[in-house]
């Protein structure tokens, strides 16, 4: 029995008057690839969500065709590629708004600082896209790990300051170019936040780099304010970022909870 002479329940009518903001799939995990800072292909494994806007006409979506859609695609997601699938999503499922979320770790090599021992280190990464009739958005957030040291406590102590692994989040929206957007690499936004902290965070450190960051993070002592503002001062000189979101948050080390700070912004020329 071929397709043809099957039912199409989801293209039947529904009388209720009532669109459907979002539907579609979640927690799909799939193969992709993502570009690195040398312009190769990075494999990683992604969780992704797909959805569209549904007419108030129409039952329901038809759930197959978006990872018919993930497929043509081969699993290559980028910011350049990503306009292309949300494209692919509105056409095959006759939708005038498509939504796509994929959240994935990329790894980078880094080199103790002394040593030069290499090692990888793991960052949550997410690509949000979202099209509609008249424009694409495209948004990049990184989730990198560094090492926080308390200006205060190192002023009122007679030795030592108490320090902690942070947390730097960076939801950055890229600025349009012709066609499609500026790129921002993983890469970038790892270097910002970890410019921000008072050290980096290493996977493998000998002792004579345990010493360096030790003593790099005591010299550098920022406040989780001082985190996001130095994010921010950054990204604000970015030319290729249209808008952004900072998120730090501190994993306390004397106290039973969290401290955080959030900033968000826009670029010069991209304010109303």
């Amino acid at each position: 029995m071929s397709n043809k002479s099957l039912p199409d329940i989801q293209a039947t009518p529904d009388t209720r008057g009532i669109a459907i903001d979002q539907v579609g799939v979640s927690d799909l995990r799939y193969p992709i690839q993502v570009t690195d800072q040398h312009g190769m292909p990075f494999p990683t494994v992604a969780t992704i969500s797909m959805s569209v806007h549904l007419p108030h006409q129409f039952k329901g979506t038809h759930m197959s065709r978006f990872l018919e859609v993930l497929s043509m695609h081969e699993g290559e997601v980028t910011s350049r590629t990503l306009p292309n699938i949300l494209h692919d999503l509105k056409q095959q499922l006759h939708a005038e708004e498509a939504h796509i979320e994929v959240a994935f770790t990329y790894f980078v090599t880094k080199k103790a600082p002394v040593s030069g021992s290499p090692a990888k280190v793991g960052c949550d990464c997410v690509f949000m896209g979202t099209s509609n009739g008249t424009s694409d958005d495209l948004v990049l957030r990184v989730t990198v790990p560094v090492t926080t040291l308390c200006p205060c406590s190192k002023e009122i102590s007679d030795y030592g300051a108490h320090n902690q692994r942070g947390y730097v989040t960076l939801e950055v929206r890229p600025k349009k170019k012709g066609n499609g957007c500026e790129l921002i690499l993983i890469e970038d936004l790892i270097e910002v936040a970890e410019k921000s902290g008072s050290a980096p965070v290493y996977a493998l450190l000998k002792r004579t780099d345990e010493r360096h960051v030790t003593m790099q993070a005591y010299d550098n002592p920022v406040f989780v304010e001082d985190v996001v503002r130095n994010a921010a001062a950054l990204l604000l000189a970015d030319r290729r970022v249209a808008s952004f979101t900072v998120k730090a948050v501190n994993h306390e080390s004397i106290h039973d909870h969290n401290a955080f700070a959030v900033i968000s912004g826009k670029a010069a020329d991209s304010l109303d």
